[in-house]
């Protein structure tokens, strides 16, 4: 039964590790923490299906999931984590390139959507994924999910929008 459950899932995962960890931190906010967590989670789930979903579409089952686990975990009210006026000294100066910095904007732009706006966006447009796809990861019509996206661009054209000042 396990070498039964197992052929397949092994390379499934491993292939799958990186980008899925990607779509996570998207829909976390940038949390790398919480998004491994995630995955780890979706993972085990997807395990568990895997004898049912290895043959059809484990990739839109494992990313249905990852969307309800993040908008489930939005929901906590605890984290273990208590915010602090100002960070600890770091250790010394740190280049950043340009990229990273974009990234780590646009994460921190993500992370003030809502979970089902961000989740719209993350795989609407990071993923590339069809409307009906979308909406069927975040269990609505296909209309709400096209609102919620549409909602979530323009939240972040302005959010992003806000955050870059013209130099005088």
């Amino acid at each position: 039964m396990e070498q039964v459950r197992a052929d397949g899932f092994d390379e499934f995962a491993a292939a799958r590790w990186s980008t899925l960890l990607h779509v996570a931190r998207l829909l976390t906010g940038g949390d790398r923490q919480r998004a491994e967590d995630l995955v780890q989670e979706a993972l085990v789930k997807l395990w568990f299906a895997w004898p049912k979903i290895a043959d059809q579409a484990p990739e839109a089952y494992v990313r249905t999931v990852l969307v309800r686990l993040a908008a489930r975990s939005a929901r906590r009210r605890w984290w273990g984590e208590r915010p602090v006026e100002q960070l600890p000294d770091r250790a010394g100066p740190v280049d950043v390139s340009s990229a990273v910095a974009e990234r780590s904007r646009l994460e921190g732009a993500l992370a003030q959507l809502s979970p089902k706006q961000r989740a719209a966006v993350v795989l609407r447009y990071y993923e590339d994924l069809p409307e009906a796809q979308v909406a069927q990861a975040l269990g609505c019509p296909v209309g709400t999910a096209r609102s919620h996206a549409s909602r979530g661009v323009a939240r972040l054209r302005q959010i992003l929008s806000n955050a870059v000042r013209p130099v005088t």
